[in-house]
């Protein structure tokens, strides 16, 4: 049976997603991908018809990926819990489970490294990386709100910033992770926010 290539596009995207990580996007060239991909330009250009092409593809795949994470993670913090502090305690501590899982230092976010290069992408792609963006916000935001009604806390709480608090320990501690050369960094952040959240619900 012939083979419908995406075995070879995927290996591609993982190759690049990998360099892109490791390098930045300038710094990663075609050439390079190819290269460690063990694949041809023309099998690239195949499925690609730029590098851009590429980009797209790979943030679209990553913004997949990210919504089915979070969805997956919430739907078991909910099955935990009727109680939305208790489930948004939970959905932190799955995420730093997760985390710990990673025996070297976290390889970073693939919209964090787009964002760093924010000039070299088209208005769909950062599109994409805002949508991602403000999926975490609704469904975290949303769940902040049901806390605050059933545990009014004693100091204020703006749900959208609590909800975006977590999408900035993640990547500040992606950031951390490799800044230090710690595997653990990112589990270790996410627990201390965690524990903002007990003590803010009352539910310790």
């Amino acid at each position: 049976m012939p083979k419908d290539g995406t075995e070879t596009r995927t290996q591609i995207m993982d190759t690049a997603e990998a360099l892109i990580l490791d390098h930045g996007y300038a710094g990663t060239s075609v050439e390079a991908i190819v290269e460690a991909a063990g694949v041809t330009k023309g099998a690239f250009f195949h499925h690609f018809r730029s590098k851009m092409d590429l980009a797209r593809a790979l943030v679209e795949r990553y913004a997949d990926l990210d919504a089915g994470l979070l969805e997956r993670t919430m739907e078991e913090a909910e099955r935990a819990s009727d109680d939305p502090a208790e489930q948004l305690v939970a959905f932190v501590e799955l995420c730093a489970e997760e985390m710990e899982e990673f025996a070297e230092p976290h390889p970073g976010c693939l919209f964090a490294s787009f964002c760093y290069e924010a000039q070299l992408f088209d208005a769909d792609t950062h599109r994409i990386i805002r949508d991602a963006t403000v999926l975490w916000r609704e469904r975290l935001g949303a769940k902040v709100r049901e806390a605050v009604a059933l545990h009014p806390p004693r100091i204020e709480v703006d749900p959208d910033a609590l909800a975006d608090m977590l999408w900035v320990v993640f990547e500040g501690s992606f950031l951390l992770s490799r800044a230090m050369a710690d595997p653990e960094a990112v589990a270790v952040q996410l627990r201390q926010y965690r524990g903002y959240l007990e003590l803010l619900f009352g539910v310790v």
